[in-house]
């Protein structure tokens, strides 16, 4: 049994006549009769009666074309459903992202945007480091993530430009430090102070370059205490337990216990990318892609720094 028989089988039935049929189908009628009657003997009973007057549905052949008809309809439906995730409207994505760069800016807004543009589509999002986001990536967990990205990556990921942030002095509002918060101020200045770090294992790549920041410019931080995280790192900060170098995205919320100060004597270029595997084929990463490029450049005709 094929498509064609059935098709061939509603067409009938509507018209209850073979020439008909065959007009609405752009078939010669003998094809359509020669179908018709194999699958009748394939079905084991008469779908028609036959007679001068023309063809009628036998009973079996009306129950038989109710349920045809579902089929019909489901087969349709879900080559409607095949094509919108062929083309990238539906379907799933999962992404990673760096918990400060959500805070505001270009990540949230694509985010919405993306959304409100493709509803039909599921969107998990995940907070994750950019070393953990580019292990997942790598494993196909993740589609496609924002991370920070400090050197070339492998072949294996194709990495997007987006945004450059810096690094700023979060200091716990209970110092009270008699500074302009307006006003740059010099690390080094506050280096005898307790500080609150990240360990290396949280991030390699970034801790060393930070560490060689420190050296280069001669300053030695008293650190008291280490977390894997910003967030908790800034929990701290707010405790009063110390200070801390930190991404300017976090500037998007900052605690209501922290005072941040831009720094005269560091400055850490922190790119904002977005990576996805180079050989990635889910559809709807390349309709998420053309939103992040238009989001994108509608931040950048708004305000040229971002």
């Amino acid at each position: 049994m094929e498509l064609r028989h059935l098709r061939y089988f509603m067409a009938v039935a509507e018209f209850e006549s073979v020439r008909l049929a065959s007009e609405h189908l752009h078939i010669t009628q003998p094809a359509i009769s020669r179908q018709i009657q194999d699958l009748e003997d394939e079905l084991g009973f008469l779908l028609f009666e036959r007679s001068p007057r023309g063809l009628k549905v036998t009973l079996a052949g009306d129950s038989y074309l109710r349920d045809v008809r579902k089929v019909m309809a489901a087969l349709d439906s879900a080559a409607e459903v095949a094509k919108r995730v062929a083309v990238g409207v539906r379907g799933q994505l999962r992404l990673g992202y760096v918990e400060n760069a959500g805070w505001d800016g270009l990540v949230p807004k694509t985010f919405s945007r993306f959304q409100a543009e493709v509803p039909e589509v599921k969107i998990e999002l995940t907070a994750l480091n950019s070393p953990q986001q580019l292990r997942a990536i790598a494993d196909e967990t993740l589609d496609g993530g924002f991370i920070y990205q400090y050197g070339p990556l492998s072949g294996e990921f194709t990495t997007i430009p987006l945004l450059e942030y810096n690094v700023v002095l979060a200091v716990p509002r209970a110092w009270d430090i008699d500074h302009d918060e307006t006003l740059p101020i010099d690390l080094r200045s506050l280096a005898d102070r307790p500080f609150v770090m990240f360990p290396r294992m949280a991030y390699p790549t970034y801790y060393d370059r930070l560490i060689g920041a420190f050296q280069q410019s001669g300053i030695h931080l008293n650190v008291v205490q280490e977390e894997t995280t910003e967030a908790a790192i800034l929990s701290l900060v707010c405790s009063g337990i110390g200070a801390a170098v930190v991404n300017s995205a976090n500037l998007g919320r900052p605690p209501a216990q922290v005072r941040f100060f831009r720094l005269n004597d560091l400055s850490i270029p922190m790119p904002l990318t977005f990576a996805h595997r180079s050989d990635a084929s889910n559809p709807v990463l390349s309709r998420f892609l053309s939103v992040l490029h238009a989001t994108l450049g509608d931040m950048q005709k708004a305000s040229p720094t971002p």
